[in-house]
């Protein structure tokens, strides 16, 4: 049970909301034996005296509430339901009986509940909660039949409350079958009435209690009743549950032929369709019907998948022929689909178009300068990132992505002492950046200056002694550029500790092992890392060790598996070059 304490109205100001404590304690005073002397001629320098008749604790009905309110507040229902159910027996106010029921059954204590219940009952006997409250015992005592009558009776009630208070009562039940039994008896045709949304609910509730056939039976006698985009909706949601696409495909379908307007409809279909590799078919079924700019770009990102040229030329014509205003996320679409056109000037014009108050404003910009790159204007590219930098200076993340961007770009072309140049700079900006500093270091390692990458990764674990990246890339780095095994086995054991599952740090692993000269078990370890993640680097460890232990039909599979996947990988060809030419 989800349960919400409220402060309740006291008996003394039933009309009033609940007030602050001093003011409470204050207004709650007894009163009755209070005198005033009425003399004529009371000196002015003297208070007329008062007497106040003290109260019994078991009588002392503000000292409960208060007692009750501060126990739910701690989390202590079962102290709070006993304060409460006292405090009942004291007010006249049947709130105060209403929340002492509640914080019964919240602590699941029925006999206390049923105590309370009573005195509510009593105090205000044409309330509709009662009927509840006996259904929520009924169903904790195991009792279903009564649950079911009390149900029934709320359900007849005619309170337009009436199923959102059975939903509560079911969902509160230890034993969801015996719920979903008492829901079964509830959900007749009659008592749903012509109310789509009683329907789905209904149908949604013998979902959660794990009715399945009920939940079904539900959504089908909606769908028939009401062809609501909704109803096929939750239908193929249902279906989907089950593992049955192709039924889900089938009610969608239907469903956004008589809803094409329906914009969730037509992108649960669409996704459905993704998900089985109809991409293609998703951006068809999202063209079809009202458009926006999230559409366009749902459009647009499903045919980028399918590889489709001609839909995403046809799509960038349609968002530039579109009337609708160009805000940032317009302007920055049109980029996107100029570059999947192969419109690269275009796509610049569009990002340059992209306010500097949008979100998308900063990728709008480093776009700008991968295009510039990819149209062979690198140095223009730099000019225009070191241009942005003053720009995101006060934004960390924006100003290393910067850095990160440009010496990447550089790396491309070859001139990684300028992008070396580009890390450090970045690093002078932002010298704890992790991400600056293992991309140097990985920049150091493809230049075999074990050092810099050694000096780098250390500051990262520095910086993050259980970062599970750091510490493999340093361990592989000794166990494959040096003679330091040893060392390198202690650091790759600390990350596969925080990460056990990874098949990375699990060939880092691997790789050690064989370094060690632990052949069988380096053996094991790589097979297990090929296995979750046959990565042509990973394929190349594995046939070298399986090639060393004398299990070269093997490694040879292994390796031809690996490269008919990456034929350019270059450790997968240097390793197949250097054992098997």
């Amino acid at each position: 049970m989800r349960f919400s304490f409220r402060p309740l109205r006291t008996a003394v100001s039933a009309s009033r909301a609940w007030r602050p404590l001093a003011a409470a304690v204050f207004a709650l005073l007894p009163v009755a034996c209070a005198t005033v002397p009425q003399t004529a001629r009371t000196p002015s320098h003297e208070l007329p005296r008062v007497s106040v008749a003290a109260v019994a604790p078991a009588d002392d009905l503000l000292l409960k509430l208060i007692a009750g309110q501060f126990a739910a507040q701690d989390g202590d229902l079962a102290t709070a339901a006993a304060r409460f159910a006292e405090a009942a027996r004291l007010s006249p106010d049947p709130a105060v009986a209403e929340q002492a029921t509640q914080l019964a059954l919240a602590a699941r204590d029925w006999d206390l509940a049923r105590a309370a219940l009573t005195r509510w009952r009593q105090l205000a006997p044409a309330a509709v909660g009662p009927l509840q409250a006996e259904a929520w015992i009924a169903l904790g005592q195991d009792d279903t039949e009564a649950a079911t009558k009390h149900l029934l009776a709320l359900l007849g009630s005619g309170d337009e409350q009436a199923w959102r208070m059975v939903a509560q009562s079911l969902l509160a039940a230890n034993d969801k079958a015996a719920a979903a039994r008492v829901l079964s008896a509830l959900a007749s045709p009659e008592r749903l009435g012509s109310r789509e949304a009683a329907w789905l609910a209904v149908s949604q509730l013998a979902f959660k209690l794990e009715d399945r056939v009920l939940a079904d039976r539900l959504a089908d006698e909606a769908v028939e009743r009401f062809h609501s985009a909704d109803t096929y909706g939750w239908k193929a949601r249902l279906a989907l549950d089950r593992g049955d696409r192709e039924r889900a495909r089938a009610v969608f379908a239907e469903g956004v032929r008589r809803s094409p307007a329906d914009t969730r409809l037509r992108g649960g279909y669409a996704a459905l369709l993704a998900e089985t590799g109809d991409n293609a078919g998703a951006a068809r079924v999202l063209a079809a019907g009202p458009q926006d700019d999230t559409i366009f770009a749902a459009r647009a990102a499903y045919a980028a998948r399918a590889d489709d040229k001609k839909t995403l030329a046809a799509l960038y014509r349609e968002v530039q022929a579109d009337k609708a205003p160009r805000g940032g996320l317009r302007l920055y679409l049109l980029g996107q689909l100029a570059e999947l056109s192969g419109k690269a000037g275009e796509a610049r014009d569009w990002y340059r178009e992209v306010p500097r108050e949008d979100e998308r404003w900063f990728d709008a910009q480093t776009r700008q300068a991968i295009l510039l790159d990819e149209a062979g204007r690198t140095d223009e590219a730099v000019t225009h990132l070191r241009a942005l930098e003053p720009n995101v200076a006060d934004d960390a993340e924006q100003l290393g992505s910067v850095f990160l961007i440009e010496a990447d770009l550089l790396k491309r072309r070859d001139r990684k002492t300028d992008a070396l140049a580009s890390y450090q700079r970045g690093l002078n900006s932002l010298p704890d950046d992790g991400r600056l500093l293992y991309a140097r270091a990985m920049l150091a390692i493809e230049l075999e200056d074990v050092a810099a990458a050694e000096a780098d990764l250390r500051r990262m674990i520095v910086l993050d002694p259980d970062d599970p990246t750091a510490l493999n890339a340093l361990g592989y780095t000794l166990a494959d550029m040096t003679d330091r095994s040893t060392e390198a086995l202690a650091l790759i054991e600390r990350a596969i500790a925080l990460k056990p599952d990874e098949p990375t740090i699990i060939d880092s692993l691997g790789w050690v092992q064989y370094r060690l000269g632990r052949l069988d078990e380096a053996v094991a370890t790589l097979r297990r890392a090929y296995e979750k993640l046959p990565d042509p680097e990973i394929a190349a460890h594995l046939g070298e060790v399986l090639w060393v232990s004398g299990q070269r039909e093997e490694a040879r599979r292994v390796w031809n598996e690996a490269r008919r996947a990456d034929p350019d990988n270059s450790t997968l060809v240097e390793t197949i070059r250097r054992l098997d030419s």
